[in-house]
């Protein structure tokens, strides 16, 4: 299969660095498998039971070990200790090093990057230099043990003769804690629907509730349903149902001193426990002129998959929301950069296998999904989907689109929207832009190439891209030639 616009693919490839590490709380017996019992009591004990010498000289070979590969090491020990502590008789004195040692033996290391990295997503660095060349943010999935994922992120420049040039990442990934969020009661009403929740105690609970309200408030309301136990049914589900929805919405913040590719954004919430996959950012400019970021992300729970809404003003601060509709279901939602007649809109996947547009009044409930792509030539034949947010041109809003065929290959082609009426399609590839190198076609997943979002800076698109679900290319186009390339359609899908 041969490409029908001239694809550049530059000399670059982030590979998985087993070598980047983070630090999280360890406890014994709950590692996954097996009966997962706590074995916490026995080491405690053990500790314990040390000689002060085996104690500080331990702690001395820790230091020499990892003392190197992360930053502040012995405050996480500390912190670490802090969660063990109720295990102690408050009789017994610890020393220094017994204290550190009990936080290191509740403590081990995961490689963020230990099994892949891939489907990344590029946007404009909110900090951008004078001249022609254009900075950006590269967010990445990072998949390590257990096929978990994470975001992570890199730094860049696309410049304005079009090279790429990727930053070096700094070298101590770290996460960060996460408070509670706001909660938003039209999400909240909508997903207790689709979890067939009693719809008179939904009511009670959350119709005295603001549009956005905080866990306290929630609170407050649960334990007034939770009284009126005798007259009402199933107040036990609705309470648990509305107490896990909420921990979905969340707020995580890094020091202003860590680089943007040491943060790591780690599954805070229930529904993403098994790994947060496939961010597509957006910078998104508002009525107002104002410029935050978006970023729509699969959240996997190990059994359930969902959507979940990320914003951010600097990439130091992220709130994290659950997402709801008909149109959010599945995987695939990816923003507009802007709203269209006063309304938010979306592309998404909802049926696993189209492509449609989706309208919100509010971000965060979409609805009725509407078609405007189906499968139909070989390369996409058992399934079409987007390549993160559309890209504004003078011709119309620019979709990458990914398809499917046989064997499972992935093949990247694009679509041009109507800008006013983005449920018209303009125009179509025929033919893939982009298909699996065969020099490159081996990986995590064989016969992939995948983007969550492309960058345009003057006449060049940046695509970078997953190979395999391992590995991360970058290819440059032409716009105007991917435009061109582009063949027209006479009628839009009905909607």
């Amino acid at each position: 299969m041969t490409a029908i616009v001239k694809v550049t693919n530059i000399a670059i490839e982030l590979r998985p660095d087993p070598g980047r590490v983070v630090t999280r709380f360890f406890l014994p017996g709950r590692e996954g498998v097996g009966p997962g019992a706590s074995r916490a009591a026995s080491v405690v004990e053990r500790i314990l039971d040390l000689d002060e010498a085996e104690v500080v000289a331990t702690m001395a070979d820790l230091d020499t070990r990892f003392g190197y590969r992360h930053r502040g090491l012995r405050d996480t020990f500390r912190r670490h200790a802090t969660l063990v502590e109720p295990r102690l008789d408050p009789r017994v004195d610890l020393s220094e090093d017994r204290h550190l040692l009990l936080g290191a033996s509740f403590t081990h290391e995961y490689a963020i990057e230990g099994a892949a990295l891939c489907n990344p997503c590029a946007v404009l660095h909110p900090a951008q230099e004078a001249g022609g060349d254009a900075r950006f943010i590269l967010s990445v999935r990072s998949i390590g043990e257990g096929h978990f994922s994470t975001i992570g992120f890199r730094t860049g420049t696309l410049t304005a003769a079009g090279a790429v040039i990727i930053d070096q990442p700094e070298p101590f990934p770290q996460t960060s804690a996460s408070t509670p969020g706001q909660n938003h009661r039209a999400v909240l009403a909508a997903k207790l629907v689709e979890l067939g929740d009693d719809p008179e105690n939904a009511a009670y609970v959350l119709n005295p509730l603001p549009d956005d309200f905080h866990n306290g408030e929630l609170d407050d309301r649960l334990n007034r349903l939770l009284a009126d136990g005798a007259t009402r049914r199933n107040t036990a589900t609705t309470i648990a149902n509305l107490r896990a929805l909420a921990r979905s919405s969340y707020d995580v913040a890094f020091s202003e001193q860590t680089a943007l590719s040491e943060r790591v954004l780690w599954p805070q919430a229930p529904a993403e426990s098994q790994g947060m996959e496939d961010a597509r950012f957006v910078r998104f400019t508002d009525d107002a002129g104002a410029v935050s970021y978006y970023a729509t992300y699969t959240a996997f729970d190990g059994t359930n998959i969902s959507q979940q809404l990320l914003h951010t003003n600097d990439f130091v601060t992220f709130s994290m929301s659950p997402v709801a509709g008909d149109a959010a279901t599945g995987k695939g939602l990816a923003l507009f950069p802007r709203k269209i007649a006063g309304r938010y809109v979306a592309l998404s996947r909802s049926d696993r296998e189209t492509n449609a547009i989706a309208f919100s009044d509010d971000l965060r409930w979409w609805r009725d999904p509407i078609s405007v792509q189906l499968p139909a030539r070989p390369w996409e034949i058992l399934q079409l989907g987007n390549c993160g947010s559309p890209i504004e041109t003078e011709q119309g809003w620019l979709m990458l689109t990914h398809g499917v065929g046989p064997m499972r290959t992935y093949s990247m082609g694009a679509i041009l929207l109507d800008l006013a009426e983005p449920q018209r399609v303009l125009a179509q590839s025929r033919e893939p832009f982009l298909v699996p190198d065969p020099a490159r076609r081996n990986g995590y997943v064989p016969n992939v190439v995948y983007t969550c979002g492309a960058l345009a800076h003057g006449d060049t698109l940046m695509v970078p891209y997953g190979i395999g679900d391992q590995t991360i290319g970058v290819a440059t186009v032409s716009l105007t030639a991917l435009l061109a390339s582009l063949s027209p359609v006479e009628t839009a899908l009905p909607g």
